[in-house]
């Protein structure tokens, strides 16, 4: 839009850019106005192969009785597997070793099923703090564990590190081959700690730290 100058030859400000939200606005992504928003709930996993496997059981078995059923009403003769396996449980005692074997697998695979349904999995990915309401992130504990551990290979005097990431807890485990092992252990807390914020995890991990000689040879 062109400005025209005023009667004293100076042209007027120009109009301020319009507020979020009013037309022309680019629309903004809303912010968390707390780091810590709403709880964080784990990934729930996918779990294709169970369910791909328990739908062929369940979906073959449906088919091959509906076949059997749908032939004896043709008043053709059951099949001879259906038959011997009637015969079976109608002479079987409800007490034999087949019957309560077969009992037993079949609650356990129930029990399996319904872990399975009522848990979320993907343990191996750690929830990240949410700042945007529409994005949620996720770490691998592999990820995690090598940011951490090439944080403490930093701290003088670390020859080796191992570190392992849970859901609740890390545990690093650190070789130093000089320097007092306190002044080591308390660097490497430090070095731990701003490590964790940086991860930008929902729940950190609680750190167990574990400094030690080399072993001696001979």
């Amino acid at each position: 839009m062109t400005t025209t100058p005023d009667h004293d030859g100076t042209p007027p400000p120009p109009e301020p850019p319009p507020a979020s939200g009013e037309a022309g606005a680019p629309d903004s992504v809303p912010v968390l106005a707390d780091a810590g928003g709403p709880r964080v709930r784990r990934f729930w996993a996918v779990r294709r192969i169970p369910a791909a496997l328990l739908a062929a059981v369940v979906l073959g078995g449906a088919g091959l009785l509906l076949y059997d059923v749908a032939a004896v009403r043709a008043e053709r003769s059951a099949m001879a597997w259906r038959r011997e396996f009637a015969d079976t449980l109608a002479s079987e005692p409800l007490d034999s070793t087949p019957v309560v074997a077969g009992a037993a697998v079949a609650v356990l695979l129930g029990v399996w099923l319904l872990i399975l349904a009522a848990t979320p999995g993907l343990r191996a990915v750690l929830p990240m703090s949410r700042r945007h309401v529409d994005v949620r992130a996720g770490l691998d504990r592999e990820a995690a564990a090598l940011v951490l551990r090439d944080r403490v290979m930093e701290v003088s005097g670390v020859q080796s590190v191992r570190v392992r990431v849970g859901r609740s807890k890390a545990e690093v485990r650190a070789v130093s081959h000089f320097r007092d092992l306190d002044e080591v252990r308390n660097d490497v807390e430090t070095v731990l700690a701003t490590g964790v914020d940086e991860l930008g995890l929902a729940h950190p991990p609680a750190l167990t730290v574990r400094v030690t000689r080399p072993p001696k040879k001979g």
